[in-house]
């Protein structure tokens, strides 16, 4: 802990507020899991901009699914009208070419999640008052944000992780849209951070099912468990 916070905070959280040995959710059988809801928004949607084929049937299981945490995180991609991943920031390109873009790999897609606009909104349909923190990813124009916790080039952080070390969570279950992107990089860098992580995968979409199949593999290679909600 002490090389993520400042010592001083470090040492008023263990002394003022037994920081590391009280119970954040003394209730709780999940007391120290996490459910990470990725980017339910309009543009996501049957309808949206960037719609995955499916994406609203996950909504309804997410809601059942929040019934069984008592620590909820939402993402939110929030991104600049002049966002670089956009194709309509580049001439001659189509949605879906690839350039790159700080040093990293950038797919170009169709405008989506644009701040303030109906389709940057998180689903109507989908439950949020149980959510204690909305992360919003992608507001630098100048890089993409897939991952929940980081942007693509890990030039910034999202604060997510320190989010949920104070909380004392040590295990997160991820769902949400869309699963080939920004749940499977959200999983992949809770992984790497030190978190046990689980992808439910009867709660989550991909755009490309075949390429997900791929990267689930990877997924689980470097430790990650697919569940479905029957059986968390």
């Amino acid at each position: 802990m002490s090389n993520i916070f400042p010592s001083k905070l470090v040492a008023n959280l263990k002394d003022k507020f037994q920081f590391e040995e009280r119970s954040f959710f003394e209730n709780s059988s999940n007391k120290s899991n996490a459910l990470i809801i990725v980017d339910i928004q309009n543009d996501f949607l049957p309808g949206g901009s960037l719609a995955v084929a499916g994406g609203d049937e996950v909504i309804p299981i997410i809601n059942e699914l929040q019934k069984e945490f008592e620590l909820v995180v939402l993402t939110q991609d929030w991104h600049p009208k002049n966002h670089q991943s956009f194709v309509s920031s580049h001439e001659s390109k189509r949605p879906f070419d690839k350039i790159e873009l700080n040093g990293t790999e950038q797919v170009l897609w169709p405008n989506h999640c644009v701040q303030g606009t109906q389709g940057a909104k998180l689903s109507a349909s989908l439950q949020t008052n149980k959510a204690s923190l909305i992360i919003r990813k992608g507001m630098d124009p100048s890089i993409d944000s897939y991952s929940g916790f980081f942007d693509n080039g890990r030039l910034n952080s999202t604060g997510l992780a320190g989010y949920l070390i104070e909380k004392g969570i040590q295990k997160v279950s991820i769902c949400g849209l869309a699963a080939d992107f920004c749940v499977y990089f959200t999983a992949m860098d809770a992984i790497e951070l030190g978190f046990e992580v689980e992808i439910i995968g009867n709660a989550t979409k991909a755009i490309n099912p075949i390429e997900y199949k791929e990267k689930l593999k990877i997924f689980k290679s470097n430790g990650g468990i697919e569940r479905t909600f029957d059986q968390l």
